[in-house]
């Protein structure tokens, strides 16, 4: 790409950035913190942001669908939030101690998560999801752990397989062959495999999954799929798993299976949960979650399951996410945020269409995809349907880089799948400005030849 318009153009848009990366490759591996963020050249190093917006270092500003990995439905910096965490911040960081707002930040879980019996706090929904699955093997006393191919359920070694590669079930690097042997991959939505593994299999202790498929519905699941799997996992006995990490709070304010009217067994929460700042939880049915309790498992005769977290419930996170639950409670965001995505998405679509491209933009609720259709088909309408797990998530790498270079050239910022989610402070003119810039940067593209 070293003679590439696009760069040049970003290059000189954010030179701030450019030095800050050149620092950064000598102290971070492949010089950032976070594999979403890596992006070739570099990518933008930010300093502030505000509602739906934030700047770079070089004053630039942007329309945000990064959206702080999906945490942030209220926006960047909403007020009531910040100022609950900085309230926090004021009396304590961390005090080693039980607090008040702990309290309150569970019950306002509690009231909104029809299966949340019981909560836990951690510090990520990485580590919400590694403890729920050691409750479920605890609880049923069985090994197995029963997946979806392309579902995401965090870092640790026993959902890293088959999430974004080893479909087939051999260990991602770093990982036992023992821990892949652990789990049963499943392509997503097949409830005829599910029910053949439950019934010839009698060492399954849970079924997990994102309630709307993978990467918030990049690979769509409906409550259909979710019904069917509640009724079979009851069937056998086995805990049926609601990784809600994503759309906790966002699909309804009670999550997806608020919207579906489908209780799992475990459920669990990161990102809106907290408000923007670190924080996980793990909720679920009592009798489970009482393999963490001391009495509960004393009285019963058995081993606790351990848990700490110098982190958990940690007083400036629960103040956070309790201001951003309770006013997801009482006002009910995501209805509007989904509105707006809907907007995105046609206005998208009508891009694609008006410049003879044969990408589609879908999604549900408050974020959106786009496919890039590597089997050329068409594309107007799109349905998600007619396509496999493998040609949903494909993204071609160097053309998705120069098309996010572009957006960011034109002020937007998307995830590296040129996707994303919206809040409740995406207005109009965002949406406008978006729909401008995708049009803008496919000719960009075009221009230098990347683009048919």
């Amino acid at each position: 790409m070293t003679n590439s318009v696009v760069v040049a153009a970003y290059r000189s848009r954010t030179p701030g950035s450019g030095r800050l990366a050149e620092q950064a490759r000598a102290l971070f591996p492949n010089g950032t913190t976070h594999d979403s963020r890596n992006l070739d050249p570099y990518g933008v190093y930010v300093e502030r942001a505000q509602g739906p917006h934030k700047w770079d270092v070089d004053g630039n500003r942007y329309v945000d669908f990064f959206g702080g990995h999906g945490a942030l439905l209220l926006g960047h910096n909403h007020p009531a939030v910040t100022a609950a965490a900085a309230g926090a911040l004021a009396q304590g960081t961390q005090f080693g101690a039980n607090h008040p707002t702990e309290v309150r930040w569970a019950q306002a879980v509690q009231r909104m998560v029809p299966s949340a019996e019981r909560v836990r706090f951690t510090s990520s929904g990485t580590e919400a999801t590694l403890m729920a699955i050691r409750l479920a093997r605890a609880f049923t006393g069985r090994t197995q752990l029963l997946r979806f191919r392309g579902h995401f359920h965090g870092w640790h070694d026993q959902v890293t397989i088959g999430a974004s590669s080893h479909y087939d079930g051999t260990p991602t690097a770093g990982v036992l062959q023992g821990i892949a042997d652990a789990a049963l991959l499943l392509d997503p939505g097949d409830i005829d495999g599910v029910r053949h593994v439950l019934a010839t299999r009698h060492d399954i202790a849970a079924v997990i999954l994102e309630p709307t498929g993978s990467s918030f519905g990049q690979v769509p699941l409906d409550a259909a799929f979710a019904a069917a799997l509640r009724a079979e996992t009851e069937r056998a006995g086995v805990l049926l798993i609601f990784d809600e990490v994503v759309t906790g709070f966002r699909v309804s304010q009670g999550g997806a299976q608020a919207a579906y009217g489908i209780t799992p067994d475990l459920t669990t929460l990161a990102k809106i949960l907290a408000g923007g700042m670190p924080g996980g939880a793990v909720a679920g049915r009592q009798d489970i979650l009482d393999h963490i309790d001391a009495a509960a498992s004393k009285t019963a005769g058995r081993e606790k399951i351990q848990h700490q977290g110098t982190y958990n419930a940690n007083p400036v996170s629960a103040a956070a996410g309790l201001a951003a639950l309770e006013l997801i409670e009482a006002t009910d965001p995501g209805a509007r945020a989904d509105a707006s995505a809907a907007t995105l998405r046609d206005g998208l679509n009508e891009v694609f269409r008006s410049e003879n491209l044969d990408w589609a933009v879908y999604g549900t609720s408050s974020g959106f995809h786009t496919f890039f259709n590597p089997d050329k088909l068409p594309a107007h309408p799109f349905d998600p349907a007619a396509h496999g797990y493998v040609a949903l998530k494909a993204t071609p790498e160097a053309l998705a880089h120069k098309m996010r270079l572009a957006l960011l050239v034109n002020g937007v910022d998307l995830n590296s799948r040129l996707g994303g989610f919206l809040s409740v402070t995406h207005e109009p003119e965002d949406i406008a400005h978006t729909i401008d810039a995708f049009r803008e940067s496919i000719r960009m593209l075009r221009r230098e030849g990347e683009l048919a």
